[in-house]
């Protein structure tokens, strides 16, 4: 690869998705009988995405992703309060075996991102305690 096709996977590079922050309850490879609850916060270029203008577009995408893993959304995604800022959130469940896995993600257009925070856990309480622990909060000035 020469020096101007390093430059230009660099710049794509920054187009892609990426993870920002992936936690478990416990190992994702871990067996157990109970659905592993997790929070994974994932962003991605808003310019990557053609036709891109609101949150709520970017569903599209995030019911695809969630179909290809046996996941049905329970009804349209809508506006979702989080503190003084408004989201769009989807829910989603998938049977697993005599279990039912629980999934909703938040999403959000933010500096030319779109941000999306996804909850997963084994009850509708389970992610609504996790959904209630999100909070955009500006730093102080000190």
């Amino acid at each position: 690869m020469n020096a101007r096709e390093e430059d230009g996977a660099k710049a794509d590079s920054g187009k892609a998705g990426r993870v920002l922050l992936a936690a478990f309850s416990r190992p994702p490879e871990a067996r157990a009988e109970d659905v592993n609850g997790s929070i994974v916060v994932a962003a991605e270029s808003a310019a990557a995405i053609p036709g891109l203008n609101e949150a709520a577009q970017y569903f599209e995408l995030v019911n695809e992703a969630a179909k290809a893993q046996g996941l049905e959304m329970d009804d349209e995604p809508y506006d979702f309060v989080v503190g003084t800022k408004t989201v769009v959130r989807g829910d989603f469940q998938k049977d697993v075996g005599t279990r039912v896995m629980r999934q909703s993600t938040l999403v959000v257009l933010a500096r030319g991102y779109v941000v999306s925070f996804t909850f997963v856990g084994g009850t509708e309480d389970e992610v609504e305690e996790f959904v209630q622990g999100l909070s955009f909060v500006a730093p102080r000035n000190k």
